[in-house]
């Protein structure tokens, strides 16, 4: 839909003499459902959608065009900033794509602190959506619950990296910072916890009938047009496809762990909301067997040059984040710095099937379908 192109449509109904005009909705890009800074420009009949337009590039910052400036340990702290919710995946890519160029080994202290704090910031992640999806629909203990056990995790990560939102922890080889004593106890009772907390979570929430009826059939599609769409993470397991990078092309150790990769078949809302909800009890599972591995003694570093120049060539490579498939693609022509860098956002990919969700459903569902989908608008406009 062009906006410059759009032709509203007016009329009489038939027997009541009554005059029937479409009209434009703008919603955003100051809104608090939007999830951030983001337009939708939404034309109605009554209270039927006809069609939709996302209007995107609010936050844009040109990362990967200022990439082809920097070294590469200084485009680090520009991925926190694309999915400002998930820092530490975004950390992670760019690390693991360098260093599968230049095939640098990792050591497994390393490896394992890297996964521990990948799945913690995945558990932080689906909180803030927990809580914010609630708010959306019309219920705010939940956020209140969310964000006081997110505060756990924030303040683990403080402790561990001196950030709580945008950490440039990953390192080109290993990681920063080593875990500080005691930190991984700390981290043993918060996963305790959790496992109770998330018990009351579905006691609150998921199984309230109400909320469930909210939920049910709307913004549902199959796993054809989930493939055509190029979604990923729930967005794609919602329709029953079984695909989670962790499982399917492990990287660091993953494959050391055992894990389920839940899936439902529906397709819609409340498939979403439950399989987010599963994921974060695969995550907790995640994390009590890399604490249980992890190893006592070790580097957080290999051995890397100290100008960091990948051979001549190009690679990509891809990995799980909590709204989905994130990748980095690199071009080197043997320098310290990228020829050519290039992100696959989950956020913006997931993004795309919007208008096609929204066509035909009730001005009263946008909302609910938008926030399923889960977006980080930082990661969308990059």
């Amino acid at each position: 839909m062009n906006l410059d192109m759009i032709s509203l449509n007016s009329e009489f109904s038939e027997g009541t003499g009554l005059r029937t005009e479409e009209m434009l909705l703008n919603v955003g890009p100051q809104h608090p459902s939007t999830h951030g800074v983001f337009r939708l420009v939404v034309k109605i009949d009554g209270e039927t959608i006809k069609e939709s337009l996302p209007v995107i590039g609010y936050l844009h910052r040109g990362t990967e065009k200022l990439a082809e400036g920097l070294n590469y340990t200084q485009i680090i702290p520009y991925t926190d900033r694309m999915d400002y919710l998930s820092a530490m995946t975004n950390n992670y890519v760019i690390c693991h794509a360098v260093e599968t160029m230049m095939g640098i080994q990792i050591p497994e202290r390393a490896d394992f602190l890297r996964v521990i704090v990948m799945e913690m910031n995945r558990i932080a992640s689906h909180l803030v959506w927990w809580g914010t999806y609630l708010l959306d629909i019309g219920a705010m203990s939940p956020f209140l619950f969310a964000f006081r056990d997110r505060e756990m995790i924030l303040e683990l990560f403080n402790e561990l990296c001196g950030a709580r939102l945008t950490y440039n922890y990953m390192r080109i080889g290993g990681v920063k910072w080593d875990a500080p004593p005691g930190w991984i106890e700390k981290v043993k009772e918060f996963v305790k916890h959790l496992k109770k907390e998330i018990e009351n979570y579905h006691a609150l929430v998921t199984g309230n009938e109400i909320f469930i009826n909210r939920l049910q059939g709307i913004g549902k599609f199959d796993a054809k047009t989930a493939i055509d769409y190029s979604l990923s993470g729930v967005m794609l397991r919602s329709t029953g496809v079984k695909w989670d990078l962790r499982k399917d092309e492990p990287y660091s150790v993953y494959n050391r762990f055992e894990f389920d990769v839940p899936t439902a078949t529906e397709g819609d809302c409340l498939a979403r909301y439950q399989l987010r909800m599963a994921e974060i009890e695969q995550s907790l599972r995640i994390l009590e067997q890399a604490l249980g591995q992890f190893p006592e003694e070790g580097e957080i570093m290999g051995k890397v040059p100290k100008v960091i120049r990948p051979p001549q060539g190009e690679t990509f490579v891809r990995i799980e984040s909590p709204r989905g498939e994130i990748g980095c693609y690199i071009a080197s022509n043997g320098k310290d710095k990228p020829w050519r860098m290039k992100f696959r956002r989950p956020s913006f990919n997931n993004l795309q099937i919007l208008p096609k969700l929204l066509k035909g459903e009730n001005i009263s569902n946008m909302v609910a379908i938008l926030g399923s989908i889960d977006i980080v608008l930082g990661e969308v406009d990059a």
